[in-house]
């Protein structure tokens, strides 16, 4: 589930596009009323995308947006306002805005937006990720093209669905890997008998991590799995 920071000062209209936004959108919506609170929970969570406001009381839309790009340069960022002259429009992206929406505006539209600018984000996110080959694990090596894993002078060589479950679970490290989402990537089919094959690989990636107290992959309930790392 993405979760969406929406910062609105209108108390009627935010907590509607929350409610909406999590129903139609199955989204997790945080609102805030006020650019200093939206600042504040920025940098107490992970967002996937944000909603501001420009015209707001003690921090406006912008800069807020201008205070999230010194701490953020990718999260997309929607700014809202009543006012749609272009020199707004014109500073919403010179900020470092992804869109700009101008008020009164259809929810049905906002969704369309907000949906667009997460496959764009998402695909951006794939394509970082396609070119990482190299992981270090703890003490550990991890080599996905060879498809080894080195600590000093030991070197375990992986199959290849053991290599694509590794390198998944390095791209998610200390964050949750979810078992739909390595079943689809890794088998394309999120089936009951996969899963267990997906297990007993799990438990070998376990053993060959054994020498290293410091890395862990644990069972996350209902959710999949997690290597942590200290």
């Amino acid at each position: 589930m993405k979760k969406i920071l929406l910062v609105e000062d209108d108390p009627n209209l935010g907590l509607l596009l929350q409610d909406y936004l999590q129903l139609k959108g199955k989204f997790e919506v945080i609102l805030c009323k006020d650019g200093e609170e939206g600042l504040r929970t920025f940098t107490k969570h992970n967002f996937d995308l944000l909603i501001l406001d420009v015209m707001m009381p003690r921090k406006d839309g912008f800069t807020l947006g201008k205070d999230i790009r010194r701490i953020n340069e990718k999260v997309p960022i929607i700014f809202a306002t009543a006012k749609g002259m272009i020199e707004d429009k014109t500073q919403a992206f010179n900020l470092g805005g992804d869109d700009y929406i101008t008020k009164p505006f259809r929810i049905e539209e906002l969704l369309l937006r907000i949906n667009a600018l997460l496959k764009r984000a998402n695909n951006s996110e794939k394509s970082e990720e396609e070119k990482q080959t190299h992981f270090k694990i703890g003490n550990y090596e991890f080599d996905f093209t060879t498809q080894v894993i080195s600590i000093g002078d030991s070197h375990q060589k992986l199959s290849t669905k053991e290599a694509e479950l590794l390198r998944l679970l390095c791209l998610r490290k200390n964050d949750v890997l979810t078992r739909e989402e390595a079943l689809l990537n890794i088998w394309h089919d999120d089936n009951y008998f996969n899963g267990r094959s997906m297990d007993v690989f799990l438990s070998k990636i376990r053993k060959y991590l054994k020498d290293d107290p410091a890395v862990e992959i644990i069972n996350v309930h209902g959710r999949g799995y997690k290597l942590l790392m200290n």
